[in-house]
């Protein structure tokens, strides 16, 4: 109604108190604090108030840009341009939650689910690695567990909770994988065992992480505005999948640093957890306890569903949901950043790009249309008729939601690293949901890699820049089964297409 929202502040004040020394010009900036805002009010302006007089400083970790993402289509633009406000809004020292109510805290469940996005969109190896650091410091002084934020300053005592506490495992191995730096892996690995072996202690003989608080599937758009975590996927099964996924990457990790013991231990702990996760969770035909779109997204990404027969029913039951549900999305933090490759894994390519363009609430393009300028935390925080959620929580600058701007980069846009730090590129470009062009460039280690695809007069342009000292392995839109392998460069294509 034209006035400031301030009650998603909570409890902080947001205001700056000034004492005008009365002569001449006085500048003034704050030190000591800063704030997240959208909109300024100003009273008793001396004259006419034009926006050349107001004059807002950007303040964000100084991380050089290293990723660029366009496509034919203006709101999913305007989508990836909120991504990337949002993370420059929330890399200040610390990856934080959001920056402007009374929180602003580094929460490890957020980071987690964002890292892949981050790491394309800046050089975050800095800042990333200090993080963990932190995170290790902070998990030493609580015996293996992982605050859910870093650094711990909301209470003196900690607890774990799956997807939050798996930061310690999964933003190494993201870093490793987009950076090829051993060291962060090497520096870290005590405190990825640690958390695995925590998890362990947890889940006892069943391998279940049944026992706990967790968050699970973290603001389900289902979940009423008071109770966020009452989700549609069960918690427990959501924390069993995660264990399975970090205890894998743990063995990966060790492999890579030629921790041989360490590698088979840890590996035969994720196949048996996967065991026991399909016995528990999983019907002999491939149905999930949980029929959910979270539940199906995270049995077929992280690779719990033992048979392809399994697989198969498990990705037609998630094409179903989706379709059931109208093209909604149906997950919250856990389940967003996994369901569309879930799809497109499966060969549903054109369910994920339905999803993607939905534009009516709960979708990533609901937010657009309402004006968004960054990523909501909830998928409502407003409402269709411009009032704001009535739950407790909620956030217009939250980038945890804003996670599918990864599978932009890689499956819109093409270009993913084949090889940690993009050593070997894989192109592989997925048109879908009428675009008519896209783009993605990514400053690798080793120079700018860039992928740009055209649809016109039934024609496909496709053009591939391969940096210096790297090579690409390129898959074609409409060539399924076809691999080129290319050398530095600039490669172009051209040939009849059929959307």
């Amino acid at each position: 109604n034209g006035e400031l929202s301030t009650r998603p502040l909570r409890t902080a004040k947001a205001t700056d108190q000034y004492t005008l020394r009365g002569e001449g010009v006085e500048t003034w900036e704050p030190r000591f604090t800063f704030h997240g805002f959208r909109y300024a009010h100003v009273e008793n302006w001396p004259g006419e108030l034009n926006p050349e007089d107001i004059r807002a400083v950007v303040c964000h970790s100084d991380m050089e840009r290293t990723g660029w993402f366009e496509c034919s289509d203006p709101l999913v633009n305007r989508l990836h341009k909120n991504v990337v406000w949002s993370m420059r809004g929330n890399f200040f020292d610390v990856p934080t939650d959001c920056p402007q109510r009374d929180e602003r805290l580094g929460w490890t469940g957020d980071l987690q689910v964002f890292s892949p996005a981050a790491s394309f969109l800046f050089d975050v190896s800095g800042s990333l690695t200090s993080w963990l650091q932190d995170l290790a410091a902070e998990q030493d002084y609580h015996g293996g567990i992982v605050p859910v934020v870093v650094p711990n300053v909301i209470n003196s005592s900690a607890f774990g909770a799956a997807a939050w506490g798996d930061a310690a495992v999964i933003v190494p191995w993201i870093l490793y994988q987009r950076f090829e730096d051993r060291a962060i892996l090497s520096a870290q690995f005590e405190s990825m065992c640690a958390w695995v072996d925590w998890v362990a202690g947890q889940a006892g003989k069943t391998l279940l992480w049944d026992q706990g608080f967790q968050f699970g599937d973290w603001l389900d758009p289902a979940a009423p505005p008071e109770r966020p975590g009452e989700a549609r996927t069960d918690h427990s099964l959501v924390a069993t999948a995660y264990f399975a996924r970090s205890a894998e990457l743990v063995g990966q990790s060790a492999g890579v640093l030629g921790l041989v013991e360490k590698e088979a231990h840890y590996r035969s702990l994720a196949n048996e957890v996967r065991r026991a996760f399909a016995r528990e969770y999983v019907t002999p035909a491939g149905r999930l306890l949980s029929d959910a779109q979270t539940a199906y997204a995270l049995a077929i990404e992280f690779g719990l569903l033992p048979e392809s027969a399994q697989r198969q029913h498990a990705a037609e039951r998630l094409s179903e949901l989706v379709r059931e549900n109208g093209y909604h999305i149906g997950t919250g933090f856990v389940g967003t950043p996994l369901i569309c490759d879930a799809l497109c894994n499966t060969g549903n390519y054109a369910a994920a790009y339905r999803l993607l363009l939905q534009r009516e609430c709960p979708s990533w393009l609901y937010p657009v249309t309402m004006g968004a300028t960054t990523i909501w935390e909830r998928w409502d925080s407003m409402l269709p008729d411009g009032s704001i959620n009535l739950g407790e929580m909620t956030s217009f600058n939250h980038y945890a939601l804003g996670a599918v701007a990864d599978w932009l980069h890689r499956t819109v846009g093409g270009i993913a690293p084949a090889e940690p730090g993009y050593q070997r590129i894989a192109v592989q470009p997925r048109p879908g949901g009428g675009l008519s062009h896209a783009s993605a460039r990514h400053q690798t280690p080793y120079g700018m890699a860039e992928c740009a695809w055209t649809i016109q007069d039934g024609n496909l342009e496709v053009k591939v820049v391969v940096p210096s000292n790297t090579t690409a392995s390129i898959s074609l839109p409409g060539k399924a089964g076809e691999t080129i392998d290319v050398e530095s460069g600039t490669h172009n294509w051209s040939y009849p297409y059929q959307a």
